[in-house]
């Protein structure tokens, strides 16, 4: 009797591989949780570690990921964010309730995925302080609040007494934030053919106690994963004015609308609207999701010339500029489109002034969000376009102008809001008025808006507010007032300031699911933008330094309230860049705002160089150096950042 031959046992390595077990690192995690050594989930947008953390989650490969020093210093970075975001959750538990009552609900991650599906969770927020300031309007009756001004010779002007106020601490009482998670089910003939979920967030400051009546219809955010195709987007919307009138459209290439351009310029236009349209107005994308492409550019485009040549030659800059191209093909391209833009402009000066205005405003603002610092092709100025622009404004009579379209809200045309936030902040860069202040002074007075929150994230009160300092400091340029008068006028205009103040806790404009919560952010960029003009104007007092204590103090809770503001390609830092010139011009080699700026500007990337981002990262830079170097000598002088632009030759928009 022969006996089979039997084989060798196989080892558990090959039987593992036999049955398809073999365990293979996956190589499309995202880049954060790859430097960080740790495993990712692929989450869409955005994978739960780095949502969880407060961190960019890049799936696409990252310009510091091929050089081993930026490598070391963006994992510097990483682990400093994880210990203030770990550092933020031990403050927030320890000022939660200690006491959890039985009729507590459970998590949502231990949850059943039904209707009852709900978790609290602890989050950094207060109730609300009612603001004892009413909106006082007349200037020359300052209001009847606190003084914490000394006016003349006190180191404290415009320090109020912050430490006392909840709205400047970061980490006040602790509610309640229920997330209730539904689920549909859809049967065709008894068969299940679809499957829906839906998850709601709602607050509240007493803790449920059991399952409480839902919420009227309007309370809910639903976010059904099968039918809205970008669920890590926005979670609620602003109240907009400009196109609340019409959904937004789905996007449009420019294939899919009549744009009548030479097949040559073709790629040109493409690349506008495909990438550099995307960076011109973050806020009121987030807002109204398309509207400005669908309702703004694209019938411009295919109606306008002068609109049409404009935004070509900025296609051409932003691809020199971030394609690093020094060809004579591509600065022939900028300079051929200017040249036909400005001869389309005189051509149709006297016929459509509509039309000349929207493409003048273009060449003033979409240069904000392209191009270097070092951009040396012959141009023609801002302020020398935008006193055309202001002309025209006023031929057509914008100031007051209101729109009202299918019996929808009145709203301030989208060219005059934009006109004013050019005016506003563009008169800080000159030294001078506003061109429209005093239409902005009879707006503030009357309570009107300019649609400016619902454009560029302040509200209208703050601006008009800069707008006010920007005519003091005009003044006080001129020689117009003298010091008592200027420090009678700043401890006015403080006290003025004091009563834009809302009084509510911050809290974090991005949602724990990653979607902006647009009012939360709008909230958050006035914060920033109310702090940076208190610097400017604590900056106009005479023999003003950064080196005054009240000075300081404001500095740093700038950079406190910028925790609240989310950075990275995505975030929002290029909404920010005069409040972070205001700030970062007053800050000290010593002070936080200058590690939390370099933080942001490397979570930024290579985005952080082009633009007015990356113009006003190159003048501080400049003021840092000239200041630092003085004090180091024992020179006690500002070094005022309008006087290092006109030493440069830097003729900036930083808005």
């Amino acid at each position: 009797m022969v006996v089979p031959k039997q084989s060798p046992p196989k080892s558990s390595s090959a039987n593992a591989k036999e049955n398809g077990k073999m365990h293979r690192r996956s190589r499309s995690g995202c880049f954060t949780c790859r430097l960080r050594r740790k495993k990712c989930d692929e989450g869409r947008g955005q994978c739960k570690a780095c949502r969880h953390l407060g961190l960019t989650c890049e799936y696409k490969r990252p310009i510091w990921w091929s050089n081993a020093e930026q490598r070391k210093q963006m994992k510097e970075t990483i682990k400093n964010i994880i210990k203030r975001t770990k550092t933020n959750e031990k403050v927030a538990q320890q000022m939660a309730p200690t006491h959890m009552g039985a009729d507590t609900p459970p998590g949502l991650s231990h949850s059943l995925p039904t209707s009852a599906t709900y978790s609290v969770t602890p989050r950094t927020r207060a109730p609300s302080v009612a603001s004892p300031y009413s909106p006082y309007q007349d200037f020359s009756h300052p209001p009847q609040i606190h003084d914490p001004y000394d006016g003349y010779g006190q180191p404290h002007v415009l320090s109020p007494p912050y430490d006392t106020d909840p709205y400047y601490h970061p980490y006040p009482h602790t509610p309640y934030e229920v997330d209730i998670k539904t689920e549909r089910q859809m049967y065709v003939d008894d068969v299940p053919t679809r499957k829906d979920s839906s998850t709601s967030t709602f607050s509240t400051y007493h803790p449920p106690h059991g399952i409480e009546p839902f919420p009227a219809e309007e309370e809910w955010i639903h976010d059904g994963i099968f039918e809205n195709t970008d669920i890590f987007g926005t979670e609620q919307e602003q109240e907009c004015d400009f196109f609340a009138y019409a959904p937004p459209p789905p996007l449009a290439s420019s294939h899919s609308v009549h744009i009548d351009v030479d097949e040559s310029d073709r790629p040109l236009l493409d690349h506008f609207i495909d990438n550099v349209l995307r960076l011109t107005l973050p806020i009121l994308e987030v807002n109204r999701p398309g509207s400005a492409r669908s309702s703004v550019v694209l019938p411009a485009l295919s109606t306008n010339k002068c609109y049409l040549h404009c935004c070509l030659s900025m296609a051409a800059i932003h691809l020199k500029s971030t394609q690093r191209r020094q060809d004579e093909q591509i600065d022939g391209d900028i300079m051929r489109h200017r040249v036909e833009c400005v001869q389309a402009l005189c051509a149709a000066i006297n016929e459509d002034h509509q039309q000349v205005l929207e493409a003048t405003l273009g060449m003033i603002f979409f240069p904000c969000s392209v191009g270097g610092p070092d951009d040396n092709l012959p141009d023609i100025p801002w302020h020398s376009h935008f006193e055309a622009a202001s002309s025209l404004v006023r031929r057509l009579q914008l100031p007051h102008a209101m729109e009202q379209i299918d019996g929808g809200k009145p709203h301030p045309p989208f060219n005059m809001s934009l006109t004013s936030w050019i005016d506003i902040l563009g008169a800080t860069m000159m030294g001078r008025s506003p061109l429209f202040a005093d239409t902005y002074r009879e707006k503030n007075e009357n309570g009107q808006s300019s649609g400016l929150c619902e454009l560029m994230g302040c509200e209208d009160q703050v601006m008009y507010m800069i707008s006010e300092i920007a005519c003091l400091d005009a003044l006080k340029v001129n020689g117009a007032v003298d010091d008592l008068q200027v420090c009678e006028l700043v401890k006015s205009l403080g006290m003025h300031l004091d009563a834009t103040e809302t009084r509510c806790p911050m809290e974090y404009a991005i949602s724990p699911t990653g979607a902006v919560r647009p009012k939360h952010l709008a909230s958050n960029i006035t914060a920033v933008f109310r702090l940076a003009a208190r610097i400017y104007l604590c900056g106009i007092v005479p023999n003003a330094s950064r080196q005054d204590e009240s000075m300081k103090i404001l500095v740093e809770r700038l950079s406190t309230v910028l925790d609240f503001i989310p950075s990275g390609p995505d975030g929002f830092d290029r909404s920010l860049i005069w409040p972070l010139l205001i700030g970062g011009s007053m800050s000290t080699p010593e002070s936080r705002f200058r590690s939390v700026l370099e933080e942001r500007i490397t979570m930024l990337g290579e985005h952080s160089e082009f633009g007015s981002f990356g113009r006003m990262v190159r003048l501080l830079r400049e003021v840092w150096r000239q200041a630092d170097k003085a004090e180091h000598i024992g020179e006690r002088q500002n070094v005022h950042w309008r006087d290092v632009m006109k030493q440069k030759g830097w003729d900036f928009l930083l808005i």
